[in-house]
């Protein structure tokens, strides 16, 4: 069981603490993800000195290599990993739907075949239960379908369903205990009436939190903002809101102002690797030509160890050189940024200031463009 409470809010938006086994996090907040036990490019140590409270883990991807029953016999996660604070994982579900023709799906579950071997595995609820359980995550996510949209309303009502079915037998096996907590997940698609079908299923269920899946697969940031308007409000006040995979600061910063609490993305590590900055006036393409003699820091307001010690000019070098810490540096840059974004989404929200930060962020970052 997980403690949370709302300590503020402003509109829709709110500022509260989840109390888990491992610590507290502070919301609204945002996960780095570190999907095999690593966030690329970064210690754990690096990873909480930007701030970062919790992370994600899959459960696909560690119950491939090395299994999560070598993790559990490291005494899990945490500790396989180094990072005592809490960790969210995945259930699984979103990668093996991505496994297009190597995998089938049943009412009992999915069988797949690796895309590391080729080895044919089979993932079901009670499985995805079972491996999250010897992670020893804090958070667990109930196993679920998703979709690929656009997708007609027979195809995603028949997935949504089956994810409900799913979402019942993930609860009944859950081992419920102190600081720890099993979150169902919202589906349905763009569909209003498959998205609120979903939220009755699960809160007639009964979760510790609830996750909102299913987007930033490609339906745009104004048809998000559409579902999240009329499915995030709908969710109990009382639990966490969790929107998962998104996204860009302006998505998060949106989705905060119509009631989501958490966010997991991998933009700021992926852009990190592949040369992309982002910083407080929008974002930065590092591989450029303009930045070759640019004495400047990546953002004259970041405190992060890329910003006080390396100009541009140099990082710019880095990249055009293919040197890893290039890599090292922006995503250090990137995750920093994410996180004191969030804390100072916290601030706003806590000085009743919120709406006025949301306008003049949105304003600045609007085109997000790369320069």
């Amino acid at each position: 069981m997980l403690k949370y409470k709302v300590l503020n809010t402003e509109g829709k938006a709110r500022r509260g603490v989840l109390q888990t086994a491992h610590g507290e996090v502070n919301t609204p907040a945002f996960m780095p993800v570190g999907t095999v036990g690593t966030v690329k490019a970064m210690t754990p140590e690096a990873v909480a000195s930007t701030g970062a409270e919790i992370l994600l883990g899959n459960t696909y991807h560690l119950m491939l290599r090395p299994t999560a029953e070598r993790v559990a016999a490291f005494g899990g996660l945490h500790k396989f990993m180094n990072w005592p604070k809490p960790i969210l994982t995945d259930s699984g579900g979103f990668q093996v739907m991505s496994l297009s023709g190597l995998r089938k799906i049943t009412e009992e579950g999915v069988t797949f075949q690796s895309h590391l071997s080729g080895e044919k595995f089979f993932l079901s609820p009670e499985r995805s239960m079972e491996i999250q359980y010897l992670l020893d995550s804090d958070i667990t996510m109930a196993f679920d379908e998703c979709v690929k949209l656009p997708a007609p309303h027979k195809k995603v009502q028949d997935s949504m369903r089956l994810s409900m079915r799913w979402a019942k037998r993930s609860k009944e096996v859950f081992k419920d205990r102190t600081g720890y907590g099993l979150f169902g997940i919202v589906q349905g698609g763009t569909y209003q009436d498959l998205r609120l079908e979903s939220v009755k299923a699960l809160t007639e269920i009964g979760f510790d939190g609830y996750a909102i899946g299913g987007l930033a697969v490609g339906e745009g940031q104004e048809e998000m903002f559409k579902v999240l308007d009329y499915t995030a409000c709908a969710l109990p006040d009382d639990k966490p809101r969790y929107l998962m995979g998104v996204g860009r600061p302006s998505d998060i910063v949106g989705a905060v102002a119509r009631g989501v609490d958490m966010f997991d993305c991998v933009m700021p590590s992926r852009s990190g690797r592949t040369g992309q900055a982002f910083t407080s006036h929008g974002v930065l393409n590092m591989r450029n030509a303009c930045h070759t003699d640019d004495h400047n820091p990546l953002d004259a307001e970041c405190t992060c160890p890329a910003c006080k010690n390396y100009t541009r000019g140099y990082i710019h070098h880095l990249f055009m050189a293919g040197e890893i810490l290039g890599a090292i540096l922006l995503t250090w840059h990137n995750i920093h940024f994410y996180e004191n974004l969030m804390k100072q989404i916290r601030q706003a929200i806590e000085e009743n200031r919120f709406e006025a930060f949301y306008q003049s962020f949105m304003e600045r970052y609007k085109d997000e463009r790369k320069f």
